[in-house]
Parts: structure tokens; C-alpha cells; sequence
């Protein structure tokens, strides 16, 4: 959900906000516990507070950004705003760890009972989608990597690692079975991850890079083209007697 533009100020220099009833009820109430799930305006309300804190975090980031900033891109009070999420780590949290969990679905729907060729290939095609759909969901991920992921690395060492782990078997099983050219799987994620990412990530330079012609929509088809002769050229069984792949963790 969009978040709403700041009211204009008044010319005492105060913004100008109309609060729902169900807004003052919630800024007066900050502190209080919640034993009572969510009606459907409070969950309105916490979308919109999402969608502000990623416009927010995606451009100066965890440390620069500050819950004035949020609550003035999603239109309303300070007060009000820390009734929902009483500090900055939880909406950050939060936008993370459903961040993580669309970012992994593509992976998660890999069907170890699929065509290896059709699987793989699908996967680099929705990842692209991703980079294409999700800019700065992608820009905010990265930039929490960057930073060590130091308010979601239990995510990282258990929900990622736990889903690589299982796909990395169902990878090197294709492999045993000869359907797949032996790769290290955990490094042919990995790349997958970093070829389609960059899109997102670098959008600036590839655009600027492939200059007017070439840097519309179409790019992600290229992009998606490239990428798939890449890796399926990669992954094709054949006889390679001079190369001895590394096995993995060794």
C-alpha cells in the first residue's frame, strides 16, 4: 500500500493532519498492552507505516534513518506511529523478514521433482522480476548485508541457510542422477543471486551503461536471455576429463 504525502503545513509552520478516530484511541493508548488482534484500520495503519520506513531505510539506511522521517512520509504523529512499532528495530525487523521471505520464495517453489533445465531457468527468470519489481526492497537487503546483518543474522544462519541447504541437495542430486553438470551448489546460488540482484542493485549503472537504446524495460528480457544461455550452457552434462570439480566444503 502507497503511503500517503504529508499534509501541508499550517502557518504556524505545524503539519496539518486528520487523524482517524481509531488513531487518537491508539496515540493516547501508547504503552498499553494489546491483547486484541488487529482490526482491519490498524493493519491498514501498520502498511502504511511499512511503506513509508522502505521508502525511508532503502535511501539513508538503518542508522540515518529516524522514526520522525517515517512518521512524515506516512502522514502521521510521531506518538501515534510508536503505538504501532515502538521502536525503529521492529519496523526494520519486520520489513526484513517479509523482505527475506519473498525474496526466498522463487527458491522455495524449486520442485526437486521438476525438469532441472525448466527449474533453473525459471528461477533466474523470477529473480529478474524481482530486481525488475522490487528495487528498493532488493537496495534495502543489500545494504543490510552490507552492514553484517547485525538485526536479522538469526534469519540468515537459520530460515536461509536451513532453505540453501535443502535446495543445494536437491541440486546435487540432479547432478548424481547426470541431469546436471557438476557444480558446486552453494556457489551456483550464490551466483544466480548475484547475476540477477545487480539489476536491481546496479540499476543506475546498467542503464547508464547500456545507454538510451538499450536501457527500457527490455533490458530485464536481455538480461534474462543472457542469463539463461549462461547457466544452462554451464549446467549441461558432458565429458570433462581434464576438470575434477571441488566438493563442497572441502
Amino acid at each position: 500500500m502507497a503511503a500517503r504525502k504529508v499534509k501541508p503545513a499550517d502557518p504556524a509552520g505545524t503539519p496539518v493532519r486528520r487523524q482517524h478516530k481509531a488513531d487518537v484511541k491508539a496515540a493516547s493508548s501508547h504503552g498499553t498492552a494489546r491483547p486484541r488482534p488487529l482490526t482491519r484500520i490498524q493493519k491498514e495503519k501498520q502498511d502504511i507505516i511499512l511503506e513509508a520506513a522502505l521508502a525511508v531505510f532503502s535511501v539513508h539506511g538503518f542508522r540515518g534513518a529516524t522514526i520522525d522521517q517515517i512518521a512524515e512520509v506516512a502522514g502521521m504523529s510521531k506518538p501515534n506511529l510508536l503505538y504501532y512499532f515502538p521502536k525503529k528495530e521492529e519496523i526494520h525487523r519486520r520489513l526484513i523478514g517479509t523482505l527475506l521471505d519473498t525474496w526466498l520464495a522463487p527458491l522455495r517453489d524449486m520442485d526437486e521433482d521438476g525438469d532441472p533445465f525448466t527449474e533453473i531457468r525459471s528461477y533466474i527468470r523470477r529473480k529478474l522480476e524481482m530486481a525488475r519489481d522490487f528495487p528498493r526492497e532488493s537496495r534495502l537487503f543489500a545494504n543490510e548485508m552490507l552492514r553484517g546483518a547485525e538485526h536479522v543474522i538469526d534469519m540468515i544462519e537459520v530460515d536461509l541457510k536451513t532453505l540453501v541447504d535443502e535446495k543445494a541437495k536437491v541440486l546435487l542430486a540432479w547432478m548424481d542422477q547426470g541431469k546436471l553438470g557438476r557444480a558446486d551448489p552453494y556457489h551456483l546460488i550464490f551466483s544466480i543471486w548475484a547475476t540477477t540482484q545487480h539489476y536491481a542493485d546496479f540499476d543506475v549503472q546498467v542503464r547508464a551503461v547500456l545507454g538510451k537504446g538499450r536501457n527500457g524495460e527490455g533490458r530485464f528480457e536481455d538480461a534474462a536471455r543472457y542469463l539463461e544461455h549462461l547457466f544452462m550452457h554451464g549446467l549441461t552434462p558432458r565429458p570433462r576429463p581434464d576438470y575434477k570439480p571441488l566438493t563442497p566444503g572441502k
